[in-house]
């Protein structure tokens, strides 16, 4: 995929983002790749001040509502993308790495994978009723794909968080 005309103009509202694994790859399916993405988020939200309103991971892609810097953005996918190079690597999860590689964009010469496509195609949420559907879309994603009967039964999103109950990580509901 090509680089994307889309960009955060103005960091301070929220934007809605979407991070996909290079050929839709089913990365997100062992607990500790999903655990770096939670931690990532994590150190976010305390060391860059990002605002982080919601999100969902699913099993190759995920997506976010957050008010953050695009470069924070670009350090988070950078970052993730590493840490979960290294654990399939450590893991030998050759098969995987393999396909990293296929997937490669020819001009990324300085790695040997890759694992996001490019951009996030953020779009800046423009009014209440914009931010209740991004949100609704999120939570419904697993349900929609038949994982869950429900969006607080997927574990991975913050859908518990919007219904009162402890989620993975906290998020920011006000908005």
């Amino acid at each position: 995929m090509g680089r994307t005309r889309y960009y955060i103009y103005d960091p301070s509202i929220p934007h809605f983002h979407t991070c996909t694994v290079v050929g839709w790859m089913p990365i997100f399916t062992r607990p500790e790749t999903t655990q770096i993405i939670l931690d990532a988020f994590c150190y976010m939200q305390t060391h860059h001040n990002v605002v982080l309103h919601a999100y969902v991971i699913l099993e190759n892609h995920l997506h976010f509502i957050a008010k953050a810097e695009p470069a924070i953005i670009q350090r988070f996918k950078s970052y993730t993308a590493r840490k979960i190079i290294d654990y399939l690597t450590v893991k030998k999860v050759n098969l995987i790495l393999q396909q990293l590689t296929f997937y490669k964009a020819h001009h990324k010469t300085e790695s040997d994978y890759q694992l996001w496509q490019e951009g996030t195609h953020p779009q800046q949420i423009q009014n209440v009723e914009m931010m209740r559907q991004k949100i609704d879309y999120i939570h419904y994603n697993p349900v929609k794909r038949g994982y869950v009967d429900k969006p607080v039964h997927w574990r991975y999103s913050s859908a518990r968080n919007y219904a009162g109950e402890q989620g993975m990580i906290e998020i920011t509901r006000n908005w």
